[in-house]
């Protein structure tokens, strides 16, 4: 079943069961999903790039979390972070450390990757294995440090 029945699915629970926080978060990913379909002319229906919005709004909601933490504003951070735990449960599951190294191996292999030179041509190839199951930002630090070894 594709990602968006999914999310569909859970959005009809929700709301049998009264999950007022789950619905919200749920509505906000479907709504994110329909604006992209409306900006770019598109009709989404492949879960890449449903992944890459809702990992896109996780980390929205990490970084408003972080900065309601600095205001004191532990209230916003907590509704914030139960967002976070309702959008994670339609990503899969995050990789490990030693996946991720694999990972990064395979697919310098793949591209004949010798030096930050060929960064992009590794990202390429990473990018949609590994989206919404690790930190980009993360994963290319890795990249970085595995081209400069």
């Amino acid at each position: 079943m594709a990602l968006i029945d999914d999310l569909k699915n859970a959005q009809k629970d929700a709301m049998r069961a009264k999950e007022k926080l789950k619905l919200g978060t749920i509505r906000m990913a479907l709504a994110a999903i329909k604006q992209k379909e409306i900006d770019e002319q598109i009709t989404v229906d492949d879960d890449p790039t449903i992944l890459a919005i809702l990992t896109k709004m996780v980390k929205q909601r990490l970084d408003a979390a972080a900065q309601y933490d600095q205001a004191n504003r532990d209230d916003l951070a907590s509704t914030e972070r139960a967002e976070i735990v309702v959008l994670e449960s339609f990503l899969p599951q995050p990789l490990t450390d030693d996946e991720v190294a694999a990972l990064i191996e395979e697919a310098m292999t793949e591209t004949g990757a010798t030096g930050m030179q060929d960064m992009g041509k590794v990202m390429g190839v990473l990018k949609p294995k590994v989206q919404g199951r690790t930190n980009m930002g993360a994963l290319s630090g890795k990249i970085k440090a595995r081209l400069n070894a």
